[in-house]
């Protein structure tokens, strides 16, 4: 069993490491899996350096779509222009 990683663990790990590149079509599991994996230890943690990897993450999965992560900032910025972000703590019961 193996999991996606960052480009520079392999080198960390050394000649024990078995790693390989992953097809285009593998890479998106792998990043969307690699996301849930990363949410899951920043809502465990709540460690705010847990959000970085969360952002990491974010951004190739941005790129798979084509998206740059100023690109990304611009379509955020966007729907909170158009319907607010959250920081007025605004909580709706349906």
């Amino acid at each position: 069993m193996g999991k996606l990683v960052r480009d520079g663990i392999p080198a960390l790990v050394g000649a024990g490491a078995v790693a390989r590149i992953l097809e285009m079509d593998e890479y998106a599991v792998a990043l969307r899996a690699k996301l849930n994996e990363e949410v899951a230890e920043y809502l465990e943690a709540h460690d705010p350096e847990e959000l970085a990897d969360v952002l990491e993450v974010l951004h190739a999965l941005a790129a798979l779509h084509g998206l740059t992560p100023q690109d990304l900032e611009a379509r955020r910025a966007a729907k909170a222009d158009a319907r607010g972000g959250f920081g007025r703590r605004v909580w709706m019961d349906f």
